[in-house]
């Protein structure tokens, strides 16, 4: 189980358990199940409605999978990543900070989303 907090500067943080790796259940997803207020339109990965921040805390620097190339094209569509920063994860090979809710499967650890 990991434990994903929900924070915005409009709403009171929220703790939530989420089932880690079960490939199905999206940031996006557990965030409607506890009524977590994220932004999103399309929930296919297109229109980079719902990109949020995701911090781990417990430092293990992993926060998900790698970026999708469908994410990377449309975080960098909306500013959110360059592509000197794109080159970057690719040679460091970490994670990036900046995800789409709606693609990004929760593994088992613990982590900050900022929406």
């Amino acid at each position: 189980m990991a434990l994903v907090t929900f924070t915005s500067p409009d709403y009171k943080d929220k703790t939530v358990y989420a089932v880690a790796g079960s490939h199905t259940e999206t940031l996006l997803k557990i965030a409607k199940g506890y009524k977590v207020p994220i932004d999103f339109d399309c929930e296919d990965g297109e229109c980079g409605t719902c990109a949020v921040r995701v911090k781990s805390v417990d430092d293990k620097q992993r926060m998900g999978y790698h970026l999708t190339e469908k994410e990377k094209s449309v975080l960098r569509e909306i500013g959110k990543l360059s592509k000197a920063d794109l080159e970057k994860l690719i040679v460091d090979d970490l994670p990036s900070e900046w995800r789409l809710a709606c693609q990004m499967i929760v593994r088992d650890e613990d982590i900050l989303v900022e929406y």
